[in-house]
């Protein structure tokens, strides 16, 4: 099996790998493919380059990033004989959304616009249905800290969870489950009121000041939103703030009512 069929192979099943190839150096045109959890095909030429270089790819695949980096002909740093393409194919970042309201229901839909791909999931079955959220790739009927225990390994900087109840027995172990993983983004949605009623709940289990400041509540950016339509691009514009190191008038920075 060519490399080309292996990456193909991969694209299909939607795993996450980076494709180097060299665009300078001893060995151009060479070719190695890389991911988290499979054996490198292909090689650069050099077995200590293939070990910089693999190192360095699988890095900026967790980070979904596609860019030239320069080595030594033997992997050495801060030199520029080799250059090497690292082409990501990242697999789509994951928003899961905890409380199966109309807010859900807007956010999930803006959500799968934006790529990820998205799960939906609340402790009650009549609520939590494949007919109320259409564009969810999956809604589980089950409690938050179930959920994230089995997806705490596939969550990172990329990924998102928005927790969007008001309901205690869910939020709570929604948000301490969470701040378990390393999943980029932490929304917390609710008015400020309702924001410090959950802050006394989560320092009672056990909240640490690191995992508060991990949480955006109240959710979403200072957009004046008011629609669950709304809300979402402000829930969404958020992230992309976050995730990119722009500054933006976040609901959690400012003061006074949400809704004015």
């Amino acid at each position: 099996m060519s490399i080309y069929d292996e990456l193909k192979k991969a694209l299909t099943a939607e795993e996450p790998v980076a494709l180097v190839t060299i665009i300078k150096g001893p060995h151009i045109g060479a070719k190695l493919l890389i991911g988290p959890d499979r054996e490198p095909m292909g090689t650069l030429g050099d077995p200590d380059l293939d070990r910089v270089v693999g190192r360095d790819a699988l890095g900026e695949l967790a980070q979904g990033q596609t860019l030239v980096r320069h080595y030594g002909e033997h992997g050495e740093a801060r030199e520029e004989d080799v250059h090497a393409f690292i082409e990501s194919f990242a697999a789509r970042p994951r928003m899961i959304i905890f409380g199966a309201v109309d807010f859900t229901a807007a956010l999930s839909r803006v959500a799968r616009l934006l790529g990820y791909k998205v799960t939906v999931a609340d402790a009650r079955p009549v609520f939590a249905t494949t007919q109320r959220f259409p564009f969810a790739d999956e809604v589980r009927v089950d409690w938050p800290d179930r959920v994230l225990a089995d997806l705490a390994g596939e969550l990172g900087a990329r990924d998102a969870v928005c927790v969007l109840t008001h309901d205690p027995k869910f939020d709570v172990p929604a948000v301490m489950s969470a701040i378990e993983t390393k999943v980029g983004y932490l929304g917390v949605m609710g008015s400020r009121r309702t924001h410090d009623n959950r802050l006394v709940r989560l320092r009672e289990a056990g909240i640490t000041p690191e995992g508060e400041e991990r949480m955006m509540s109240p959710i979403g950016l200072d957009i004046g939103a008011r629609t669950p339509e709304e809300t979402a691009i402000s829930i969404v514009a958020e992230i992309i703030a976050q995730r990119t190191g722009r500054e933006a008038p976040s609901l959690r920075h400012t003061e006074g009512s949400i809704h004015r």
